[in-house]
C-alpha cells in the first residue's frame, strides 16, 4: 500500500468513533500491537528530542524500503508513534520524504493532544523523516 492509501485508511477508521475517549482508547490498543524495538536499539542517539515521555525510533534499510522499530515509555505516545509507523514503515525513502501526514490534521490528532506531546508528534515525524534522507543517502552512493 502507498503512504497515501495507509493514510486514507487511518482516516475511515478514526471516523469510526464518536467520541475522542474512544479514540484515545484505540490508540492506545494500537500501542499495545506495536512490535517491541530490540533493547539494544534503546540507546540515547535513539531517543526522539523534543517528547515529554521517551521515544526510541530506529530504522534500517532493507531492499530499498525503511523498516522501523519504536517504543516508548507512555501508553498514549506508544500508540502515536505505532501510528505513524504503519504509515511509514516499509516504504521507500524518497515516498517518505514526499509524503504529507495528512492524516495527522484529517483525525483531529494534535488538536486533541496536550502541547508537549501535539510537539513530540511533530518531533516524531521530523525524525522519521532524517531517518529517510540518511537512508536515501546510503542508495545514492
Amino acid at each position: 500500500m502507498t503512504i497515501k492509501e495507509i493514510q486514507e485508511e487511518i482516516i475511515d477508521e478514526f471516523s469510526m468513533f464518536d467520541d475522542w475517549m474512544e479514540r484515545y482508547e484505540y490508540i492506545i490498543e494500537l500501542g499495545k500491537s506495536l512490535p517491541i524495538i530490540d533493547d539494544k536499539y534503546k540507546l540515547d542517539e535513539n531517543l526522539i528530542k523534543g517528547c515529554q515521555s521517551k521515544v526510541w525510533l530506529y530504522s534500517e534499510l532493507n531492499n530499498n524500503t525503511i523498516k522501523f522499530t519504536a517504543d516508548s515509555d507512555a501508553i498514549l505516545t506508544k500508540g502515536i508513534v505505532a501510528l505513524l509507523l504503519r504509515v511509514f514503515s516499509n516504504q521507500k525513502p524518497t515516498d517518505i520524504l514526499n509524503a504529507e501526514t495528512t492524516f495527522i490534521d484529517e483525525i483531529g490528532l494534535k488538536e486533541h493532544l496536550s502541547p508537549t506531546r501535539a510537539n513530540g508528534l511533530v518531533s516524531m515525524v521530523k525524525q522519521i523523516k532524517m531517518y529517510a534522507i540518511a537512508q536515501q543517502s546510503k542508495l545514492n552512493n
